[in-house]
């Protein structure tokens, strides 16, 4: 199961008073669970970012804690600093790290919400992608008039808060709370020390865009001559590709039929009107939607850098930006030596990107995951500038935490053979699927990159992946079985004595064979996965290989019956009769397919001989 990860990233209206902004990130602090893994203080701004990241409920808990403190030592009316605001906690954005939706952001931020509205009695606006009502989506349009206009705005029917009291509260303001993507802090290294390089590449980067020029003087774009649209000469510039068109229906239609583009669209864009245009700037867009960025010159580095905020990676990703960096810096001059995070990347965006580059490469993508990352970090240059650890830069980047998966060889043999009912059957059957869907990813991978399996080859990297997958379910399950089991001898060791107690203890029994038979049949059912996997894969793999297919079919089918074993000795301690019944007939299933698979798989590979 993957864990479920959430990022919220409070904006308090305090950034000078060092003791008020601590007694805040005290309170975040206490909360079990929530890591405070940044806080970001502006002295001009007078406000503090600060980033929490884990476990839903640890880190709405965080985050409601902390708001309650700034309630508590923050004062409104005192409150003065560059950056628009209207409350003690200004904003509280909730953005999906690992494990959770969008969906599950917005319904996070409407719980605490409601518990900030109802407990602390502050009112609440929700925007971005929880909002209730289509006009509070932008939070430009939520914070508008800002602090000062909320004594008037709270009074107007329309902007009743979606929680909390319709009242003004001069010392606190309000709280708007949201969900939206994560947004990637992120610089791209120039060997340059010029900002007017780094700025004239942004330019062509940003959604924004840039105003349309020909003819540069130098190596920059912005050198050359300011393109004009000058209607009563019949002039109408293309800023795409520098034709020029003798009306304006003439442009559109080149728009339309050359560049895939609306011209009504891109001038209302730049909040410009078709029959407004005479001697007005020719505009073009960037290259990439959510995309903000501009240059500037670092001096400790000695060199410029695009300063980027990815606001989607989902849309425009680390990749995307920095090979199109490339290839304009090629026609510049200009040598792009790599990239840095600012903060932490979500490790869905660093897996994308390590994909894009292995595919650039036909390598297949069927590899661990973290070889993907140690790909995406190697080809962006993450390493550039300083050391990139993705441990503590990666949010959400998987890892096994099991005292049994990250035992040695021989610690996990040693630990088996002891006289404990713990690691046993279970355990060691998700380790044999595990290993069986490692070799099965291993031949698909060795065979993807043969020149003579190319009809196979999409085919074989996605046994490889989806090997990789079960591979990493069934090691966690490892060490999953042998906790089930303990929750079982937990409730023995329940008190009883009392009728209450002994029923209390009885059914504590009951749930923890549950839920140790619900452990080993997943893991059952993953063992059979990976004996699929070996099905798909021993038809068209190497000769040389084939064994080892058959090898991870033999211990794959061994962690099905092993892990079945485990699910029919649990089922005689449980007295649900129907519940019974129904996890006894999906083992019957699950055995017939495993034998049957495995009969196959052995025939192909003794037919290798």
């Amino acid at each position: 199961m993957v864990q479920k990860i959430v990022e919220c990233v409070p904006n308090f209206s305090e950034g000078r008073d060092l003791a008020k902004l601590e007694q805040i990130l005290e309170a975040i602090r206490a909360v079990a669970g929530a890591d405070l893994i940044d806080v970001d203080a502006g002295y001009e701004t007078n406000r503090t970012v600060v980033t929490i990241v884990g476990e839903p409920e640890a880190v709405k808990e965080a985050a409601f804690q902390a708001i309650g403190r700034a309630k508590q030592v923050i004062d409104m009316t005192k409150h003065s600093g560059a950056h628009a605001r209207h409350g003690a906690t200004d904003v509280c954005p909730f953005v999906p790290v690992s494990g959770v939706t969008m969906e599950d952001c917005a319904q996070y931020a409407k719980e605490l919400g409601e518990r900030v509205g109802k407990e602390l009695g502050i009112p609440v606006y929700l925007y971005d992608q929880a909002a209730l009502l289509p006009e509070r989506r932008s939070l430009a349009d939520v914070r508008r008039g800002e602090y000062e206009a909320l004594s008037d705005k709270l009074k107007k029917p329309e902007w009743k808060p979606d929680f909390g009291p319709a009242e003004f509260l001069p010392k606190t303001g309000v709280v708007t709370i949201g969900a939206r993507e994560f947004l990637i802090a992120y610089n791209i290294n120039l060997n340059s020390r010029y900002q007017e390089d780094a700025t004239d590449i942004a330019f062509d980067l940003r959604d924004a865009g840039r105003i349309a020029r020909s003819e540069p003087r130098t190596h920059r774009y912005m050198s050359g001559v300011i393109l004009r649209y000058k209607p009563s000469e019949n002039i109408f510039p293309c800023p795409y590709d520098g034709t020029v068109h003798a009306s304006f229906d003439a442009l559109e239609a080149h728009y339309r039929e050359y560049h895939d583009r609306d011209l009504r669209e891109e001038l209302a864009f730049f909040d410009q009107e078709p029959d407004k245009l005479e001697n007005a700037y020719v505009n073009k867009r960037g290259l990439f939607q959510e995309c903000r960025a501009v240059g500037w010159v670092i001096p400790e580095y000695g060199r410029a850098q695009i300063s980027i905020n990815l606001t989607n990676y989902k849309v425009t990703a680390m990749h995307d930006v920095v090979e199109a960096s490339r290839l304009i810096g090629v026609e510049r001059g200009i040598v792009i030596t790599g990239s840095e995070v600012v903060g932490v990347v979500p490790f869905d965006a660093m897996r994308q990107s390590g994909e894009f580059y292995l595919k650039e490469q036909h390598s297949s993508r069927g590899i661990p995951v973290q070889d993907v990352v140690a790909t995406g970090i190697q080809s962006l240059g993450l390493a550039d500038l300083a050391e990139f650890d993705p441990k503590k830069s990666v949010l959400g980047m998987p890892s096994v935490d099991g005292v049994l998966a990250n035992m040695s060889v021989t610690d996990l043999v040693d630990e088996v053979s002891r006289p404990t009912p713990t690691p046993g059957g279970g355990s060691i059957s998700a380790l044999a699927g595990s290993l069986g869907a490692a070799l099965a990813s291993m031949v698909a991978n060795i065979t993807h990159i043969k020149p003579k399996f190319h009809a196979v080859h999409e085919k074989l990297e996605a046994i490889a992946m989806r090997c990789q997958t079960i591979k990493d379910e069934l090691v966690r399950t490892i060490d999953a079985d042998t906790n089930a089991f303990n929750d079982v001898i937990s409730a023995m060791r329940m008190p009883q004595g009392t009728p209450e107690q002994n029923k209390t203890r009885k059914q504590a029994i009951q749930d923890g064979y549950k839920n140790a038979t619900l452990v080993p049949l997943r893991a059952a059912e993953a063992c059979l996965e990976a004996l699929q996997c070996c099905e798909e894969t021993v038809g068209d793999s190497l000769r040389a290989s084939i064994t080892d297919v058959g090898v991870g079919a033999l211990l794959a089918r061994a962690g099905v019956i092993g892990a079945v074993y485990n699910v029919r000795i649990n089922l005689g301690e449980i007295h649900d009769k129907a519940w019974v019944a129904d996890v006894g007939s999906k083992l019957d299933a699950l055995v017939t397919e495993a034998d049957r698979i495995a009969a196959v798989v052995d025939e192909t590979v003794r037919a290798a001989f």
